[in-house]
C-alpha cells in the first residue's frame, strides 16, 4: 500500500462527505483511508458509514481531540507513507500521486507541497505566502534537502500537518506524536519531526485546499486559543530534550512568546484573565528555570518588555494598570 490517509472528524457533517470524496476520488488508488470520528455528536458517523469501499477503516470513540485520535491512526496506518486531511478541507484529484511520487524520486523522509484557502462564506479562492512555501527560494527546488539549510527561516514555514506526507518507517522510527489535550497540537509536531528528518522536497503546487468557515478552529480567537501556552510549553520542551535548543534557541524563544503575546491582545474578552494566568505561571517557572537569562538577552525589546510586563502583574488587571501607566 503507497499512502495511508488519516482523516480525523469531529461534528463534520456538512463538509465530511467532499473530504471522503476527495481521497476516494484519487488518482493514485493503493491507499486506505483511516477515519477517526472523535466524538461527534451530529450526523458526522452516519455519512461516514455510508461510503461503501473496502479501503477504509473507521475507528469511533469518545471526543479526545485531534492530537490524540491521529495517534491512534498513525498506530495501525500500513502505507509506505502517510497523509493528513481535516474533516472539513479536500485534496484536488492528483495530490498523493504526485507527492508520493515525488517522495519516492529523492527518498524523503518529508515531502511539502502548497495549500490553497477557500473561503466557504465567499467562496473566494486564495492563495498567501505562508501557505505557498514562499521561505523557500529556488534552490531547494528538484531536490531533497536537510532540515539545517532552513535554520533562517525554520520558524516562518507552515506547521499544518495537512500540508506534507511523511515517509511511514520514518514517523514509527522517530517516535513523534501529537501532543494530546490541546489545540494548536500541529505546532510542537512540526518542528520536532522536521527536525529529525534526514531528507526533505517541496513541491510547488496547490494540491490541498483548506477550508475557511466559521467553525474553523483558527478562524475567531475565541477560549481555544488558551491552548496557545501548552502548545508552547510544549514546542519548548521538545527543544530542550531533542537537543534542538541550543542551535535555535534566538528563534524559538521569540516563537513562543509571539503566539500568546498576539492571542492576548486578540482573544475574545471572557477569556483574557484566563490567558493571562496561564501565560503569567509559564512565566514565572521560565524566571525559575535555567533558561531566564536566555529570555533576557536573547528576545526582543518588544517581546522582552511583553515577558517582563507579564512577569511584574499578578492579574490581567494590573497588567492594564501597569501599562497605561508606563
Amino acid at each position: 500500500m503507497k499512502i495511508s490517509v488519516i482523516l480525523t472528524a469531529y461534528n463534520e457533517e456538512k463538509y465530511i462527505a467532499k473530504a471522503i470524496e476527495s481521497v476516494l476520488s484519487q488518482t493514485l488508488t493503493d491507499l486506505e483511508l483511516i477515519v477517526v470520528n472523535d466524538g461527534s455528536t451530529d450526523n458526522t458517523l452516519n455519512i461516514i458509514n455510508s461510503f461503501d469501499d473496502s479501503r477504509i477503516k473507521v475507528i469511533s470513540h469518545d471526543n479526545i481531540g485531534p492530537g490524540a485520535s491521529r495517534n491512534r491512526a498513525m498506530k495501525i496506518a500500513e502505507g509506505e507513507y502517510v497523509a493528513f486531511i481535516d474533516g472539513d478541507d479536500w485534496f484536488s484529484p492528483d495530490a498523493l500521486e504526485e507527492s508520493f511520487n515525488q517522495a519516492k524520486l529523492y527518498d524523503a523522509d518529508i515531502t511539502m507541497y502548497q495549500m490553497i484557502n477557500y473561503d466557504d462564506e465567499t467562496g473566494r479562492i486564495y492563495e498567501n505566502d505562508w501557505f505557498d512555501l514562499v521561505s523557500f527560494d529556488e534552490s531547494f527546488d528538484g531536490r531533497a534537502f536537510h532540515p539545517s539549510e532552513c535554520h533562517d527561516f525554520l520558524f516562518d514555514l507552515s506547521v499544518g500537518v495537512c500540508q506534507k506526507i511523511y515517509k511511514n518507517s520514518f514517523l514509527k522510527d522517530s517516535g513523534v506524536l501529537f501532543p494530546e489535550g490541546i489545540f494548536f497540537e500541529d505546532m510542537p509536531f512540526f518542528f520536532e519531526i522536521f527536525l529529525k528528518a534526514e531528507r526533505i522536497s517541496i513541491i510547488r503546487r496547490h494540491f490541498y485546499y483548506r477550508r475557511k468557515h466559521s467553525k474553523s478552529i483558527t478562524n475567531v480567537v475565541d477560549c481555544k486559543f488558551l491552548d496557545t501556552v501548552p502548545a508552547g510549553r510544549e514546542l519548548m520542551r521538545r527543544f530542550v530534550e531533542n537537543g534542538f535548543y541550543d542551535d535555535y534557541k534566538y528563534d524559538m524563544i521569540a516563537y513562543k512568546i509571539n503566539g500568546p503575546r498576539l492571542a492576548l491582545s486578540d482573544i475574545v474578552d471572557k477569556c483574557k484573565s484566563d490567558l493571562f494566568d496561564l501565560i503569567h505561571e509559564d512565566y514565572l517557572e521560565i524566571r525559575d528555570s535555567i533558561y531566564y537569562d536566555d529570555f533576557l538577552n536573547e528576545l526582543g525589546p518588544v517581546k522582552r518588555k511583553f515577558f517582563l510586563d507579564i512577569i511584574e502583574a499578578s492579574s490581567y488587571d494590573e497588567y492594564l494598570l501597569n501599562l497605561s501607566t508606563n
